[in-house]
């Protein structure tokens, strides 16, 4: 069994390309059969996955971070050749988030992180499809395994973003530009479709969670199960500038769904229309704006997990 191995070298303040040697040295010591190939552009990786699968690889290793791990998955369920859920992916963490590899206990010790993969213990887990409106006015869709969050979430992810791309970025970024976003950024009206009920809300933010974790370690949708077949939908309705700061830690062991102003549903499909629009990121990666529709893709990929 041969794995491809995506490095993605800018990763995580270019720890991708610093370590990669060591990583590599650690992949040869536990006997891991491999090819890889370093990224060179943003959704590059898209295209290698998409290549490499059509050239029989059926087994991918991602050096990267969240966003580079995005990419993959969109490569994955973006090829026809074969099914998805024939594919297995497992991750070595370089990022600075890494909130999809907190879900499944995935260690940021490469040693012990190469250890899960020949452990091979596989999570056949859920993916979302999400169709949006891109910046050029076409409807588009993206596959996303961790959550995608939109509004104020949106909106720190745009500003983290650019922090990454121009090498500015740590752990505490996303935090730092909450506060930042906080005084500046208005409520949105929206109109949400469940599968059993509707929503008509001014939003502060909402995420939609296959998994738990997203900005670093925020516990946004704890309830999340990802393989449960249904999307966790959490929405932050109009709340006090102050009383966010004052609460920013609940943010942290998802307490603050107790709070008056969140709600929380589950659903296998969500859609979303705004006025005026609400943008959007997924795992991470910033996209278009609404109407948003979102569909459960159920148990459709194998990956890795150390749970």
């Amino acid at each position: 069994m041969e794995w491809f191995v995506l490095v993605n070298p800018n990763a995580g303040k270019r720890k991708g390309e610093k370590d990669w040697h060591e990583i590599a040295a650690q992949l040869a010591t536990a006997g891991i059969k491999y090819k890889y190939v370093f990224t060179e552009h943003r959704g590059h990786a898209v295209l290698l996955t998409r290549e490499y699968i059509e050239n029989g690889y059926r087994n991918i290793i991602v050096v990267g971070g969240d966003g580079t791990l995005n990419e993959v998955v969109n490569g994955i369920f973006m090829q026809d050749k074969i099914a998805t859920n024939e594919i297995t992916l497992a991750m070595i963490p370089v990022g600075t988030g890494n909130d999809w590899c907190r879900m499944f206990h995935i260690p940021g010790d490469y040693k012990q992180a190469i250890g899960l993969i020949n452990k091979h213990k596989i999570f056949v887990q859920d993916t979302g499809a999400i169709k949006y409106i891109s910046k050029e006015g076409s409807e588009k869709t993206r596959y996303f395994i961790n959550m995608a969050g939109m509004g104020f979430d949106a909106l720190v992810a745009k500003k983290t973003n650019k922090q990454k791309e121009l090498g500015k970025s740590n752990p505490l970024s996303y935090v730092v530009n909450i506060f930042s976003s906080l005084f500046s950024y208005t409520y949105t009206r929206v109109t949400i479709l469940l599968d059993k009920e509707k929503i008509t809300s001014d939003i502060f933010s909402m995420s939609v969670g296959i998994c738990q974790y997203n900005g670093g370690g925020m516990k946004q949708a704890p309830g999340a199960l990802p393989d449960d077949g249904l999307f966790d939908l959490t929405i932050i309705k109009p709340i006090g500038k102050f009383k966010i700061i004052r609460n920013i830690i609940k943010l942290f062991d998802g307490s603050f769904t107790q709070m008056p102003e969140v709600s929380t549903y589950r659903s296998t499909k969500i859609i979303i229309h705004s006025e005026p629009k609400m943008y959007m990121e997924a795992d991470g990666e910033s996209l278009g704006h609404t109407p948003f529709v979102f569909n459960i893709l159920t148990q459709s990929l194998n990956i890795v997990s150390g749970l």
